[in-house]
């Protein structure tokens, strides 16, 4: 029973992970589109977390600029929500199948 808590505890713990993640990077991108904002520490601090995410997938996949758009942000959300979703399920699952009684 208490094996159920704590996988469902570290199944909220990495949901809440990955959404920060989501959100940080939703934000970098908007202000990305913003244009010259002043730099100060919070963008600093933001530029810092997101440009060696943004760098590996450059790297790793060149064609995400495409015509002066960068659609990085698009595939590093979409990778974010798939294993938040599959690691989120699948700790809930493992979570309620060792809360239910065995006969």
């Amino acid at each position: 029973m208490i094996i159920s808590h704590v996988i469902r505890a570290f199944a909220e713990l990495f949901h809440m992970v990955f959404v920060f993640c989501i959100i940080i990077i939703f934000v970098r991108s908007i202000i990305s589109w913003v244009g010259n904002i002043p730099p100060n520490a919070f963008i600093f601090t933001l530029r810092r977390l997101t440009d060696p995410v943004f760098r590996w997938v450059h790297r790793k996949l060149p064609f995400t600029i495409i015509g002066g758009i960068d659609i990085s942000p698009l595939i590093i959300l979409a990778a974010l929500y798939f294993l938040d979703t599959v690691i989120y399920g699948s700790l809930l699952d493992i979570a309620n199948s060792l809360s239910m009684p065995r006969y």
